[in-house]
C-alpha cells in the first residue's frame, strides 16, 4: 500500500530533484552528492557542536562550473554555502537544509610560481602548507601559518583572514595576498589585484579577505612568498604566573623588538602538549612563552640576549634557547599540536578566539580565572601573545547535561570581556554562527547596517552564505531607508548536535 505524500512535501522533493539534476548537468560525473550518508562529512566544520545536512553538495573543478552553479542558484533563489577544508572553528561553513553546499576541494593546483616577482598563483583548495612546500626548494615560504596549516586551504584562509604563529612579524592573510579571481553570486567573474603590489581604485581585495564567504567564491589566489630568513631560533621562557608572562609580552614589544613569533601557554596546556609531543617543555611553571627571533645570525643572537634579560626582569624562572633547527621545530611542534593535545585532558573543548590590546593580557587572564570558577569549567590558554589573539580552550563534557550550554555562556563572557578592554570579537577564526549574536556587543545597529549594505552590493538577493556574521536579517531594499530599526527578521535557532 502506497502512502500519499502531502502536496507540500512532494513539491519540496520535486524542487530538490530538479536542482540535483541541473547541478549534474553543470558538474557531470561524481561532482554532485545527494545521498544522506555521503553528505554526512559535510554536515559541520570544526565547530562540531552545530550540525546540519545540506540539501545537496556540488564539487566543481573549474571557474566556469562555479560560475554556472552560482548563476543557476541566483536565478532560482537557491542559497549557497561555500566550503574549503572545513577546518573553520566558527561555523562559517555550516550547511543549510535548503541550500547547496559548494565544495572547493577540487581546486587544488599550484598554477604558477614566479620567484622573480616573489609570488605564487594557486587555486583555493591548495592547503596552506602545500604553498610553502612548493617553493621550499628555492629557499622560499608562505608566511601565514595557522595551526591547521597541514589541512586548511588558502580559500578558507582568505574567508577568515587567518593568521598563525608568525603573523606578529609577517602579517595575516590580508597582508600576504596580492590578488584573486572571485565569482559573484550572479555568476560574474571578477579579478582583483595581481602580481603588482598595489591597485588603483577601491580596495575591493581588502573587502574580500575576511568576508567569510558572504561576497563571492574565490577561484584563484596570488600570494606573496618570502625568502627564508638566514637564521631562526626559538626561546622557551617559563614563568611562575600567567600574569608575569603577559607582562613580559608587553615589555618585549614595547622595547622595539618584533619577534617572528610570540606564543603563550598556561599550565594545563603545557602539560597536555608535553605528554602529547614531548617537546621538552618545563613542567614546573604556570606559563610558558615561546619567542622566535629571525634574521642575520649576529642580530638573532643579540636579540635573544635582550629578550632573556627582559624576561628575567619580569620574573622568569627558566630560559632555554634552541641550539639546532631540529630543536626549534620541536618547540613549535608542541605549540601547533596544542588543540589536539587538549583531548588528553578533557573529552570536549570549546575553542574561543578574541583579540585584546597586549597591555591588557594580565588583567584578562585574571578575569578568565574568575569566570572559570563561576562556571565550574576548566580552561586551558593557548594564544598568539604577540598580537593579543587569545585562544582559550574551555573544557567540558558534552555527555553531561548542561555543560555545553555553560561552555557557550563562558565563551560569550570571554568575548564580551575582550570588547570591554578595547579588543575585538575575533582575531582569525571569523564570526560565522558562533559569534553572530554577539556582534551587537561591538557594533551599533547603524554599523551593522552599513556592513550589510556592502554585502548587498555583491549579493543583492542575500543568497550567499546567509545566516552567518549578521545577527539579524535585513532585506537589501530595507537597508536603503533604514535608520535605527525596521525590517528586521531574526535568524532561526541553529541546529545543535
Amino acid at each position: 500500500m502506497s502512502v500519499k505524500m502531502p502536496e507540500t512535501d512532494a513539491a519540496v522533493l520535486g524542487r530538490r530533484a530538479q536542482i540535483v539534476k541541473t547541478l549534474r548537468d553543470i558538474v557531470p560525473g561524481e561532482g554532485v552528492i545527494d545521498r544522506e550518508r555521503e553528505m554526512k562529512p559535510f554536515e559541520s566544520d570544526g565547530l562540531t557542536a552545530y550540525r546540519q545536512l545540506p540539501m545537496v553538495v556540488v564539487l566543481p573543478e573549474t571557474t566556469r562550473q562555479v560560475s554556472e552553479v552560482l548563476k543557476y542558484c541566483h536565478d532560482n533563489g537557491i542559497k549557497v554555502v561555500p566550503r574549503g577544508a572545513g577546518t573553520s572553528l566558527s561555523g562559517g561553513a555550516l550547511p543549510l537544509a535548503d541550500g547547496v553546499l559548494l565544495g572547493m576541494a577540487k581546486f587544488n593546483k599550484v598554477r604558477e610560481i614566479d620567484f622573480e616577482n616573489r609570488v605564487a598563483v594557486v587555486e583555493p583548495g591548495v592547503t596552506n602548507l602545500a604553498v610553502s612546500n612548493a617553493v621550499a626548494h628555492a629557499g622560499f615560504y608562505y608566511a601565514p601559518d595557522p595551526s591547521s596549516q597541514i589541512a586548511c586551504t588558502i580559500g578558507g584562509n582568505i574567508a577568515e583572514n587567518s593568521g598563525g604563529v608568525h603573523c606578529l612579524k609577517y602579517g595575516m592573510t590580508t597582508n600576504n595576498v596580492l590578488g584573486c579571481e572571485i565569482v559573484l553570486m550572479t555568476g560574474e567573474v571578477l579579478r582583483l589585484g595581481g602580481k603588482h603590489l598595489d591597485s588603483e581604485g577601491y580596495d575591493l581585495l581588502g573587502l574580500v579577505v575576511g568576508s567569510e564567504g558572504l561576497l563571492g567564491v574565490v577561484t584563484e589566489v596570488t600570494v606573496r612568498i618570502l625568502k627564508k630568513p638566514e637564521t631562526a631560533r626559538a626561546v622557551l621562557i617559563g614563568f611562575p604566573t600567567s600574569e608575569e608572562a603577559g607582562a613580559c609580552v608587553s615589555k618585549v614589544i614595547g622595547s622595539g623588538i618584533i619577534p617572528g613569533g610570540m606564543e603563550m601557554m598556561d599550565r594545563p596546556a603545557i602539560h597536555a602538549v608535553e605528554q602529547f609531543v614531548h617537546a621538552g617543555y618545563p613542567l614546573d611553571v604556570e606559563a610558558l612563552l615561546i619567542v622566535e627571533l629571525d634574521g642575520p645570525a649576529a642580530e638573532v643572537d643579540h636579540l635573544i640576549g635582550r629578550v632573556e634579560s627582559i624576561a628575567k626582569e619580569c620574573g622568569a624562572v627558566s630560559c632555554q634557547a634552541s641550539t639546532s633547527e631540529q630543536q626549534r621545530l620541536l618547540f613549535w611542534a608542541g605549540r601547533k599540536a596544542a588543540f589536539p593535545a587538549a583531548g588528553r585532558i578533557s573529552p570536549d573543548y570549546y575553542c574561543m578566539d578574541g583579540t585584546i590590546p597586549r597591555a591588557k593580557l594580565p588583567l584578562v587572564l585574571k578575569r578568565m580565572k574568575e569566570l572559570s570558577e563561576k562556571y565550574g569549567l576548566g580552561v586551558a590558554n593557548v594564544f598568539h601573545a604577540g598580537d593579543g589573539n587569545l585562544h582559550p580552550l574551555i573544557l567540558y563534557d558534552s555527555n553531561k547535561p548542561g555543560e555545553l550550554d555553560r561552555a557557550e555562556e563562558f565563551g560569550s563572557d570571554i568575548l564580551r570581556l575582550c570588547v570591554e578592554v578595547g579588543g575585538v570579537l575575533t582575531g582569525e577564526h571569523g564570526v560565522g554562527v558562533e559569534k553572530r549574536d554577539l556582534m551587537p556587543a561591538m557594533f551599533s545597529e547603524i554599523d551593522l547596517a552599513a556592513q550589510q549594505r556592502v554585502k548587498c552590493a555583491f549579493d543583492a538577493k542575500g543568497l550567499l552564505n546567509p545566516g552567518k556574521v549578521f545577527p539579524q536579517l535585513h532585506r537589501c531594499a530595507e537597508l536603503g531607508r533604514m535608520h535605527i530599526s525596521g525590517g528586521r527578521v531574526p535568524f532561526p535557532d541553529l541546529p545543535r548536535f
